[in-house]
């Protein structure tokens, strides 16, 4: 009978929502738009109301709450925990009474806060705890603070069509695989929001025609929140997977929040501050569509997820090898969406009347600082890596304690060989053919003072050659693949977010790439390429700087035409006069205007 439960909850949230589409339409519950929010037209709101009937249902099926009641009583032990689905019936049915109050009277924040310490408050005084630290006090406190904020995440996360729905149903499905084998009720109670919310989507994901409101994204975080509670009671928790595993999972809504936090703070801006300031909407400014911010950051779900599947899966000697990639890129992710400009300079912090630098571009002066504590961890990492390649999990266990005894002496040997070769005197953000050089040469003499100080010391007793050769190869991985990803992320976005007219290069030879530089890095130029155009027939369908070379001259109408040109740009000077009358006539005619790229030294008068 249970395993029916996600497909009721499917099947109600799905005939519910246009149902309360209508009565939002009909009794003007509409959300309009306003210049802190994100939609363009008038959008119906309650949409949590089809959530939680579709979700509620069939977690009260499986609720027991006789257990609370025992609990509450005192008449079970302390160890017992009440059932789980009665506990998240009863914190989820008051998150919808605070969203559904938010949503129509706009009650205030601490007004709302209140209303969740009191359910998060319930929730620990039942015995549901994260289990992260032994002091039962600090464990308490550290719980509260994790169902207030996990809840408010997705709150947060609620600024885009089909965002919050979206997460909280891949969140809700990793949670399911989490608690199949170890917890089928908790897997139940997951698969059935999972479903609602899938259902939910059909109307919500881009162009949506109803939100959820509060009433829809307090009740899913708070759930998923009690969710994460549940998973150190289960037996697949190890001491790093309790930890580790409830992050994972919530990686996207911490992230957003954080990231929100964080730069709002920075730039002199109340955090509370609503605001077109969120991941979804950076992921848009550097380029992507709404549909495509939204894919990505469901991926990116679902990638942290499926890492904490195999985290839970896995010994303490394993894990770090999934939880440390996952945790630097999403701080490099962090560090190149914090750059964009998003609030005006005048919003920028001013400290005791006296007008400051911006914190945030102050920082871009100091990125060197950030590289080398990005380097300390992927260093670490590659070393440790290298052992967990080389070793099986047995011989790994034997020789862990000689990787913690020699690690400090090659993080020490390594940063010292790529301060004398020079690997933080680049420029962020620019890497060339000689950089790459630089890295090697960096990582090759940094292999070799790690052996010898490693000789030296311990006269390389317990080492294995073909550690540090493995070392080698992914510490010189890591430098460029790092460097190199600051390089993609700008020219991405530079790419991206370029505006103005359509425009062919004429010739694709060194003038069209030096031309084509030009455009990326000076926005000013009001110009879009859309490819080359090239006389030499062999060129045509190669890509020169991502850019495709389309065709030829006489290729030319077709292209005006299939593409929107709106002008030709010419990257060379010494062309065939009669190719240049041609050009020009075809210009003309075509209502095309036609300009020469070229870099010009001058003199200056200096008497």
């Amino acid at each position: 009978m249970t395993d029916i439960l996600p497909l009721f909850a499917f099947l109600a949230c799905l005939v519910l929502t246009p149902v309360v589409r209508r009565m939002a339409m009909a009794y003007g519950w509409v959300a309009q738009p306003s210049q802190d929010r994100w939609h363009r037209k008038p959008t119906a709101l309650m949409g949590g109301i089809a959530i939680y009937a579709g979700f509620s249902f069939p977690v009260i099926f499986l609720a027991d709450f006789k257990s609370v009641l025992f609990r509450l009583n005192g008449t079970t032990d302390a160890v017992s925990l009440p059932s789980l689905a009665a506990v998240i019936w009863i914190g989820a049915t008051a998150m919808f009474v605070l969203g559904l109050l938010d949503d129509f009277v706009h009650i205030k924040p601490q007004t709302k806060l209140v209303g969740q310490i009191l359910a998060a408050s319930m929730v620990t005084f039942l015995g549901f705890r994260l289990h992260w630290v032994t002091s039962m006090t600090l464990d308490t406190g550290l719980t509260l603070v994790w169902i207030i904020g996990i809840t408010n995440a997705f709150n947060l996360l609620d600024n885009m069509d089909g965002l919050c729905a979206g997460v909280g149903a891949v969140t809700a499905g990793v949670l399911a695989v989490l608690f199949m084998d170890t917890s089928p009720h908790a897997a139940q109670i997951a698969m059935a929001l999972a479903a609602a919310l899938a259902a939910f989507l059909v109307y919500n994901f881009n162009p949506a025609s109803i939100f959820m409101g509060d009433s829809g994204s307090l009740v899913i975080g708070f759930s998923l929140a009690l969710l994460c509670l549940h998973y150190p009671e289960t037996d697949a928790s190890s001491p790093l997977a309790a930890w580790a595993v409830p992050i994972m999972v919530m990686l996207v809504p911490i992230f957003d929040t954080s990231l929100v936090t964080v730069v709002r703070l920075l730039s002199g801006r109340k955090a509370s501050t609503g605001g077109r300031d969120h991941t979804s909407h950076r992921l848009v400014l550097i380029g992507l569509s709404e549909r495509r911010a939204v894919l990505m950051l469901y991926g990116i779900c679902a990638v942290a997820g499926a890492s904490a599947v195999f985290v839970s899966r896995s010994d303490d000697l394993t894990s770090p090898a999934v939880i440390i990639p996952v945790a630097l890129s999403i701080l490099l992710m962090g560090i190149y969406l914090a750059q964009l400009r998003i609030y005006p300079e005048k919003e920028f912090s001013k400290l005791r009347g006296q007008t400051f630098t911006p914190v945030l571009v102050e920082l871009t002066y100091k990125r060197q600082l950030v590289l080398v504590m990005l380097d300390l961890c992927l260093i670490a990492f590659a070393y440790y890596l290298s052992y967990r390649i080389r070793f099986d999990t047995w011989e790994f266990s034997h020789y862990f304690n000689v990787f913690l005894r020699s690690l400090p002496a090659v993080i020490a040997c390594k940063f010292l060989a790529f301060f004398i070769v020079g690997v933080y005197r680049g420029i962020w953000g620019y890497m060339s053919t000689n950089d790459v050089y630089v890295y090697l040469k960096a990582s090759t003499f940094a292999t070799i003072m790690s052996v010898a100080a490693v000789t030296f010391i311990y006269r390389f007793q317990d080492f294995s050659k073909g550690i540090f050769f493995i070392d080698w190869m992914l510490t010189t991985g890591f430098l460029v693949s790092t460097r190199g990803s600051f390089r993609l992320f700008g020219d991405s976005m530079k790419r991206r977010t370029l505006t103005g007219k359509n425009v062919l290069i004429y010739g694709a030879g060194r003038g069209g790439e030096i031309l084509l530089r030009e455009i990326l890095n000076n926005p000013k130029t009001g110009v879009r390429p859309v490819g080359f155009m090239d006389d030499d027939v062999l060129k045509k369908g190669k890509k020169l700087q991502g850019y495709t070379v389309l065709g030829t001259f006489g290729d030319a109408r077709r292209l005006v035409e299939r593409h929107g040109v709106g002008g030709i740009l010419l990257s060379y000077h010494h062309a065939d006069p009669e190719r240049m009358a041609a050009l020009t006539d075809f210009c003309r005619e075509n209502g095309l205007f036609l300009k020469r790229f070229s870099i010009q030294l001058e003199n200056m008068d200096v008497e």
